[in-house]
C-alpha cells in the first residue's frame, strides 16, 4: 500500500488495552472492506502487496492482528478468537461505515466469520481465504503439538528456531523455496516475536465457533477461496469445500486442478483482489 498515487494514512485502533497498527488507503467513499491476514502474518500478507482493490474504488483497512507486526501485545496471553473479534469491531468501527466487506486469511478467516456470526447486520460481504478451522476435527489436537513447537523454536531462537521447527522437508519440493522465503519475511516483521509466540499457542486451543451447522446462520454473500493440498496441506480444500457448502448461496474459489500444479490464487494478490472485488459488486456497496 505504499503508490504514492493511492491516497494512504497509517492508524491506530484501540481495542481495550491492545493498540493496533493499522492503515486505510483507496477511496473514502468508496466500498469499505477490511483484510484480516492470518497467524504470524501481518497486515501484508492478504492481498500480498496488490493495490488492485484501491485501483478499483474500494476503501480498504487493513491492520495488524494483536501481538503481530507493530501491534501491541495482549495482556494476560489474551489471544482467543473472542479477543480478535472484538479487534474487529474496533477496525470496523474505524471505517466509519455500517456495512463493510471482510476479507480475512486463515487465523483472519475465522475471526471474520465469527464476527458475521455475531454481527450480521454490519456485514455485507465475505471472503475466506483459505480456511482451517473445523470444529471437533481430530487433527486439530493433534496439531496442538506442532504450533507449541513452532512457539518454543520462536521463543529461544527466533526466526532460525521457527523456521527449524517448521520442518521444511515435510513441504513439497516445488513450494519449499517460497514458502521458506514467505516464512522468513514474515516472521521478521514482528516487533514482538515473544507475543507472536504465545499467540501461536493460544490461537490453535480457540474456537471460533461450535459446529458447522451454526453456519447456515451466515447472511452475507460468501465466497470461500480455497487452495489445493499438495501446495498448501496446512489449509485443507476440504476444509474449505466444507464452509462453502455449509454457507447458504457461498462460491468456492480455488486454483484449477492441473499437472504441473498452480500457485494458489491466495498467494497471488492480484488474482485474490479480483475475485474480492467481484464480491463487492455482488454486495451492492458500490451502488449506494
Amino acid at each position: 500500500m505504499s503508490d504514492p498515487e493511492i491516497p494512504s494514512s497509517v492508524l491506530e485502533i484501540r481495542s481495550g488495552a491492545v493498540t493496533l497498527a493499522g492503515e486505510q488507503s483507496g477511496d473514502r467513499q468508496g466500498p469499505p472492506i477490511v483484510l484480516l491476514h492470518g497467524l504470524t502474518a501481518t497486515r501484508r500478507y492478504v492481498v500480498m502487496g496488490s493495490n488492485a482493490l484501491q485501483r478499483g474504488g474500494m476503501h480498504v483497512l487493513a491492520y495488524d492482528a494483536r501481538g503481530h507486526g507493530h501491534s501491541s501485545p495482549a495482556p494476560g496471553r489474551e489471544y482467543g478468537y473472542e479477543h480478535l473479534a472484538s479487534d474487529l469491531a474496533a477496525a470496523v468501527g474505524r471505517t466509519g461505515a455500517p456495512h463493510v466487506i471482510l476479507a480475512g486469511a486463515s487465523m483472519g478467516a475465522h475471526t471474520a466469520l465469527r464476527f458475521a456470526l455475531e454481527h450480521p447486520a454490519q456485514v455485507a460481504g465475505l471472503a475466506l481465504i483459505t480456511p482451517s478451522f473445523l470444529p471437533g476435527e481430530p487433527s486439530q489436537s493433534r496439531e496442538l503439538g506442532r504450533w507449541d513447537g513452532l512457539a518454543r523454536g520462536l521463543r529461544e531462537e527466533g526466526v532460525e528456531g521457527f523456521v527449524r521447527a517448521y520442518d521444511l522437508d515435510g513441504v513439497p519440493e516445488r513450494w519449499r523455496s517460497t514458502v521458506e522465503t514467505v516464512l522468513r519475511q514474515r516472521l521478521t516483521a514482528h516487533e514482538h516475536p515473544a507475543a507472536v509466540a504465545d499467540a501461536l499457542e493460544v490461537v490453535p486451543r480457540s474456537c471460533p465457533f461450535e459446529s458447522l451447522s451454526q453456519l447456515a446462520e451466515v447472511t452475507a454473500p460468501t465466497v470461500v477461496i480455497a487452495s489445493r493440498d499438495e501446495a498448501d496441506p496446512g489449509h485443507p480444500l476440504a476444509v474449505g469445500e466444507a464452509y462453502a457448502e455449509a454457507i447458504p448461496g457461498a462460491e468456492l474459489v480455488v486454483e484449477a486442478a492441473v499437472d504441473p500444479p498452480r500457485s494458489p490464487i491466495a498467494w497471488q494478490g492480484g488474482q485474490l483482489s479480483n475475485v474480492l472485488l467481484e464480491l463487492a459488486a455482488r454486495t451492492g456497496l458500490a451502488d449506494g
